[in-house]
């Protein structure tokens, strides 16, 4: 089994937490959930059973990873606002986001910041779809999800992005309308 997970984890440990990482946007927690899915994938793999790619499978228990972090979060937020007045005690992440650390280009830039402020499930969807390169047939057997649905929140995700990247041209915080949106 060692061997087949040093195998396992050359093979996906980058697309693995390169997704997570655009999901959480902070490192050190990437990491931290990135070891929750191999300990998962450890304690499970006797069970795969080869109906999926492994690519699939390990992007499922990802996901699953992935939401059980915001429910977490979603818990202690609201445990938090119980103790402190959000209003004048503000909470910063200091940690850089992905798109200060990596990317020069403004319009990528946008659409990251753009990309936050979509659904989950629509994040969840263009990061498996755009960024990994899942087919749709591989997306929906990762969000456990029919291809239409996947296919109906692809669609419904672009055109909130684009509007979403449009008002934010429009405020003028993104290179004074030089950038061109595309689908």
């Amino acid at each position: 089994m060692e061997n087949r997970f040093y195998e396992f984890y050359e093979k996906y440990h980058q697309n693995l937490f390169q997704f997570l990482f655009y999901m959480v946007k902070n490192r050190e927690q990437t990491e931290d959930l990135v070891q929750e899915v191999y300990i998962r994938v450890l304690k499970s793999y006797h069970q795969f059973e080869n109906r999926s790619s492994e690519k699939t499978w390990v992007f499922s228990i990802a996901k699953h990873v992935a939401i059980d972090f915001f429910r977490k979060q979603k818990r202690w937020k609201h445990r938090l606002a119980d103790t402190f007045d959000m209003e004048t005690n503000q909470i910063s992440d200091l940690s850089p986001l992905p798109e200060d650390i990596a990317l020069q280009n403004e319009s990528i830039q946008l659409m990251y910041r753009c990309l936050d402020k979509c659904k989950i499930d629509q994040r969840m969807v263009l990061i498996l779809r755009y960024i990994q390169c899942l087919t749709i047939a591989e997306t929906a057997e990762v969000l456990g999800w029919t291809e239409g649905k996947v296919k109906t929140t692809q669609h419904r995700a672009l055109k909130a992005l684009k509007l979403l990247m449009e008002a934010e041209l429009k405020k003028g915080d993104a290179n004074c309308g030089k950038i061109r949106l595309e689908r």
